[in-house]
């Protein structure tokens, strides 16, 4: 369950970043509007990570594992999104992979014994 919440919140939280990144960014045109997204989702991805280990619904240990996965997984999203700006359902989907980055992430984590 704990892993579940780690997944939702950082995929939610890591589109909400990219949203408004993209706003911020969407006075300085075209190239401001995507720049403002993919700054925005990365931290937004990391912040989200590193607060799922907070709350404790990842291990501690998995921190920065977590925390570059989800970068990671936003990376992957993110080219997916923006070139289906056209549909509503594939850029929402595709920052899911920011969920599934963190939650691997932290799932190869060497515990020491």
């Amino acid at each position: 369950m704990k892993l579940a919440l780690a997944f939702v919140a950082t995929w939610l939280v890591t589109g909400a970043g990219a949203v408004a990144g993209s706003i911020a960014g969407g006075a300085a045109g075209k190239s401001g509007l995507f720049a403002g997204a993919l700054v925005g989702g990365v931290l937004a991805a990391a912040a989200s990570a590193w607060a799922a280990v907070r709350v404790g619904w990842l291990r501690r240990s998995a921190r920065r594992n977590a925390v570059l996965g989800a970068i990671a997984g936003f990376a992957v999203a993110a080219p997916i999104a923006a070139t289906n700006l056209h549909t509503p359902v594939i850029p929402v989907l595709a920052t899911g992979l920011a969920g599934v980055g963190a939650v691997a992430g932290a799932a190869f984590t060497h515990q020491p014994e």
